[in-house]
């Protein structure tokens, strides 16, 4: 009797040390502690890591999609009617884009690196082949017409070699050319102006890299994971009119720091934008298992001046702003009238939307969004969603532009997506699992003591309740 009394108070204190620990520790948070240390210590730059390894070659298949805006309408749009656009495509690629010249710099701190860009055209992935035709903005004759429009001489002898020529503002191409490249009329009329009579939405840049990288490697501070510290030997860009404005920020979309909360932002440095940008959270989302944060970047981010007055420095020339949702980067793209924008002009004013036949902006198809392991800061699925837009207006010394409205014409959208691997997926779920067991440790001890807390009270409740003996009369009737 005694050993069971014994055993019955040991389970009571038991139960009461597991709660005071279990709680303690939960409210110290030591195992997430103890992870979140592991990860930083291991999601680093440097030889050997799988961090590195991941970062220098992604394992994800990235895919590149092209759709195209073909303008039913040209003559119409010369005399001053709205374009009514078709949307054609996808035109599919697997993009291959691993680091090279990698270079530790500085005792490991910093790494250097160039991030070349293949392209291959993915048939069966693709509604169309590169023979397809598309009727679209003569992009070379509308810069020309910009970068002479206010010299006289010059302007004139132009306009009369577009006459001469049958050139226009709106051509028929063929959508590999107009991708990747093709001689222009105009330029080879004008080559002893221009240092290249050839054109192509990404002319150059198949096999090519996009500027010289210094990564930050996080080993000083986990939150300097991949950042860029310099492209092309600056730290700051020269194309915009504030301080804020040409900030290099983030990374380059391919991965991010570890430990990633709900409330912090996402900074992303972009080339083909010429500009940083930054994603807020959004929602939990599941990809092939692996739970994620889904980041976008919000509306503010190209926002007219009204609406975020820090975009200001992104008008150029300075105080000459647009609407919200555009960007011009004519100032990057060689003084090419060159404006950005989501595609189908998502988020942007209903104007723009308007002023197009055939634009229908949906968040499900248009958005840019990254879905990111909060964990390790892997990207679990992606994609940057970009439309090439061209600014029209009439042009006095140029005949051809008397009637047209003032727009910005969609030439093209593209969607550079990303899905993590089921190889990758499984590393990280197993990565994941471990550490969710690990963290939860404190509310399992929790458990163990009140499963203790119970099998004691239930003992106790039996050693107060009288035995059959006990309730017996001492003296019978």
């Amino acid at each position: 009797m005694q050993l069971r009394s014994c055993c019955v108070y040991s389970a009571g204190v038991l139960c009461v040390l597991l709660l005071i620990a279990g709680i303690a520790m939960a409210l110290a948070q030591v195992f997430q502690k103890l992870i979140n240390n592991r990860i930083k210590e291991q999601v680093v730059l440097e030889n050997g890591t799988e961090a590195f390894s991941v970062w220098q070659t992604p394992p994800p298949p990235v895919h590149m999609q092209f759709y195209f805006f073909n303008l039913t309408n040209p003559a119409e749009v010369l005399e001053g009617d709205k374009p009514l656009v078709q949307q054609i495509g996808p035109y599919t690629y697997r993009e291959h884009r691993p680091k090279e010249e990698v270079k530790f710099l500085d005792n490991g701190t910093r790494v250097a690196a160039v991030n070349p860009k293949t392209y291959v055209f993915e048939p069966n992935m693709s509604r169309g082949s590169e023979d397809d035709i598309v009727r679209t903005v003569d992009i070379p004759v509308v810069t020309v017409m910009e970068k002479y429009k206010d010299t006289v001489l010059i302007s004139r002898i132009i306009s009369d070699v577009m006459k001469a020529k049958g050139i226009g503002m709106f051509k028929t191409f063929r959508v590999g050319d107009l991708l990747w490249g093709y001689e222009d009329p105009l330029l080879k009329e004008l080559k002893q102006f221009v240092s290249d009579d050839h054109f192509g939405l990404f002319y150059k840049k198949n096999g090519t890299d996009d500027g010289d990288y210094i990564f930050l490697t996080g080993k000083q501070n986990y939150q300097d994971f991949s950042r860029i510290d310099e492209w092309n030997g600056q730290s700051t860009l020269n194309w915009w009119s504030t301080e804020e404005c040409n900030m290099i920020n983030g990374t380059d979309g391919a991965s991010f720091h570890p430990i990633i909360t709900k409330t912090e932002k996402l900074y992303i440095f972009s080339s083909d934008l010429c500009r940083s940008i930054y994603a807020q959270y959004e929602s939990d989302v599941s990809v092939r298992g692996v739970p994620g944060f889904r980041f976008v970047p919000p509306s503010e981010v190209f926002a007219n001046i009204t609406i975020n007055p820090d975009n200001a420095g992104f008008c150029v020339p300075a105080g000459n702003c647009l609407g919200s949702g555009l960007l011009n980067a004519s100032v990057c793209k060689e003084g090419a009238p060159i404006i950005m924008s989501s595609p189908h002009f998502y988020q942007a004013d209903d104007k723009f939307v308007q002023d197009v036949i055939g634009m229908n902006p949906k968040k499900v198809e248009h958005e840019t969004f990254i879905d990111v392991n909060p964990l390790t800061g892997l990207l679990l699925r992606g994609a940057k969603r970009l439309q090439v837009n061209v600014y029209l207006h009439q042009i006095p010394a140029f005949s051809q532009t008397e009637k047209i409205q003032t727009l910005v014409f969609p030439v093209m959208y593209l969607n550079e997506s990303v899905v993590i691997d089921e190889e990758s997926a499984k590393k990280l779920y197993a990565v994941v699992t471990e550490a969710n067991v690990i963290i939860n440790i404190p509310f399992i001890v929790i458990s163990v003591g009140i499963l203790l807390g119970v099998i004691f009270i239930v003992f106790m409740c039996r050693q107060q309740t009288p035995t059959n003996s006990e309730q017996e009369p001492l003296i019978s009737s």
